[in-house]
């Protein structure tokens, strides 16, 4: 019995040469076809593929807005990303949001169709050249989640407003606390999340999400 596939992607080259590659064996049958994110949402009202192959950078609603709508809904169908995108940061976001795979463009159909009969066996299939950079990344966010941990509510509140640049003068006013209190737990703060000044402490905040950046 052959896999049931959709394939969304806003280029009709690619998805044409992504359904005779797919069905060239007879083990994968393409049953739909999406231009974007929205045709996507429309197109799995009517139909529901064992898995979903979905590039990322489509217009009206991207694969990873796809993909959160998806998860949101507890839609049952397996995701695979099929990108050029090979910068880590668009595969920890899926990772994040609850991807089954992540496939790069430039792979081979056999490899293609490896991680389709993979997600629909449960399991979960990363583009192999991206593995060890993704363990890399993992392992330092969990390290990071740690020095969190680590914070009191106060210091917690602390970094958040030196983070957005606020003195220590205006930090005591805003917490009801004096200039050398705010010292001691900057003190504190910076010891525990290992940095050394306050630019590299609003990095932190930053890229932990701790503060919103407009």
């Amino acid at each position: 019995m052959s896999a049931k596939v959709i394939i969304v992607d806003d280029h009709s080259m690619v998805r044409e040469g992504l359904k005779q590659l797919l069905e060239l064996d007879g083990d994968v049958e393409v049953i739909g076809e999406a231009c974007d994110g929205v045709e996507c949402l429309v197109l799995l009202e009517k139909v529901l593929p064992q898995v979903l192959l979905l590039d990322i950078n489509m217009p009206n609603m991207n694969g990873l807005e796809v993909l959160e709508r998806l998860k949101q809904n507890n839609v049952d169908v397996k995701v695979i990303i099929l990108t050029v995108h090979n910068e880590i940061e668009f595969l920890l976001k899926a990772v994040e949001i609850g991807i089954d795979g992540y496939l790069l463009k430039e792979s081979n159909s056999s490899e293609l169709k490896k991680a389709i009969f993979h997600v629909i066996e449960g399991e979960t299939y990363i583009q192999p050249s991206m593995i060890p950079l993704l363990n890399s990344k993992m392992v330092e966010r969990d390290i990071e989640k740690e020095k969190i941990s680590l914070l009191t509510r106060r210091e917690l509140e602390v970094l958040k407003l030196l983070s957005v640049g606020l003195y220590n003068k205006e930090i005591g006013k805003k917490l009801d606390i004096s200039e050398r209190t705010v010292k001691n737990h900057i003190s504190s703060i910076f010891k525990k999340i290992d940095v050394t000044d306050r630019t590299q402490a609003a990095v932190f905040s930053i890229r932990n999400k701790l503060i919103n950046v407009f």
